[in-house]
């Protein structure tokens, strides 16, 4: 057993996302990974898919999810369930930072954009 003491989301090199990663292959653990993030106001991610299932818990503010041609709009106390390999992508709508928990099935996550090229995340995975 192990404790991890949550840190909170900090700036990466991804223009207006900050990122912790709260367990993963480092904390003894390949078949799952958690991450918080924050997005601020307008910011996306990139459009990416993992070679795993996601499930994305949002804790605060609101966007849209784009993936494979759809777009849904989501909000706080949401669940998205992205399934291994679908392109998708998160936009915050809102005007306050968007906060969101990733849980992922696999340590460390594959992350590959919509061309296939690998995305070498700039933190933990």
């Amino acid at each position: 057993m192990t404790v991890i003491e949550q840190t909170r989301p900090a700036a990466s090199p991804i223009p207006g996302v900050a990122h912790a990663t709260w367990a993963g292959r480092a904390d003894g653990v390949d078949q799952l990974s958690v991450w918080r993030q924050t997005l601020a106001p307008g910011a996306a991610t990139p459009p990416h898919r993992h070679d795993c299932d996601e499930v994305v818990l949002c804790l605060a503010g609101w966007g849209e999810v784009h993936t494979e041609g759809r777009i849904e709009r989501f909000g706080a106390e949401s669940t998205l369930v992205l399934p291994r390999g679908g392109t998708h992508q998160i936009f915050n709508l809102g005007p306050a930072p968007m906060e969101i928990v990733g849980i992922f099935g696999a340590s460390p996550v594959g992350t590959v954009l919509p061309d296939g090229t690998a995305l070498a995340l700039p933190w933990r995975t």
